[in-house]
């Protein structure tokens, strides 16, 4: 079964303090109820090539999967393999819209 989710977000906080929580990946389980832990592969700093394995519940599975971060424009662009077409952030006034879609 394949599962696509698209999810959006306007955040009443400007871009540099969305990105300073979304766009570190250690931070996810905070902010992202499904994502249970985060372990680096890598050294703990987000640049292109960074990996971090993430583990998460949904649907009542486990799901262990890796991420690698493909490309970095900070603070407004963090796409990480396997979604590697996410589009920037593009902040409403005010806030800032966050966007996670598969690719």
């Amino acid at each position: 079964m394949n599962v696509d989710v698209e999810f959006h977000a306007v955040i009443e906080f400007a871009v540099d303090e969305v990105a300073s929580c979304a766009g570190d990946p250690t931070k996810a389980p905070e902010w992202y109820a499904n994502i249970h832990s985060v372990k680096w592969r890598t050294t703990p700093l987000v640049k292109f090539g960074s990996q971090m394995d993430f583990e998460a519940v949904f649907l009542d599975r486990r799901l262990s999967y890796t991420y690698e971060v493909v490309d970095f424009e900070p603070p407004c662009r963090l796409p990480c393999a396997p979604r590697t077409n996410h589009p920037p952030w593009r902040p409403p006034t005010p806030g800032s819209r966050l966007t996670a879609a598969p690719a």
